[in-house]
This record gives C-alpha cells, structure tokens and sequence, in this order.
C-alpha cells in the first residue's frame, strides 16, 4: 500500500488541509508532535486509532510537500 494514500483532503473537514485517513487530525498536528519530541509510540498511545504507517504516511507527505517549488514575486 501506498503510504501517502493514507493522506486526505476533503473540503468540509479541517479546512481544506491534509489529514490522517479522513480523521479529524492534520498532517500537520502529527508533524508538530515529532518535531516537538514525542516518540511515535507516545502519539499512537495519545491516538488509538493512528497506525504506525499513518505516522510514516505524514512523514513521507512532508518530504514531498518541501520539494514543492515555490515561486516568488521579485
């Protein structure tokens, strides 16, 4: 399976922004909580529902997102 296909946009939910299988939990919030130390056992611990490659589905979505190319005004 593919992991980014863990990843949703649905319009209605979270305004728009990446979620995690169609929860109500942002790629983002996930993102924040690693970046802030938590360990994944502690955010699957915190979030029943999340699986492990959900965790990694964020982390992969990341990695694609910053390679995106950003056009600037001069």
């Amino acid at each position: 399976m593919d992991l980014l296909s863990r990843i949703t946009i649905e319009p209605g939910k979270c305004g728009g922004k990446p979620c995690v299988r169609g929860y109500r939990l942002r790629v983002r919030d996930v993102l924040e909580l690693l970046a802030k130390g938590a360990s994944f056992d502690e955010v699957l611990e915190d979030y029943p529902f999340l699986e492990r490659d959900d965790i990694l589905a964020c982390l992969q979505f990341g990695a694609v997102q910053s390679d995106a190319l950003i056009l600037r005004a001069s």
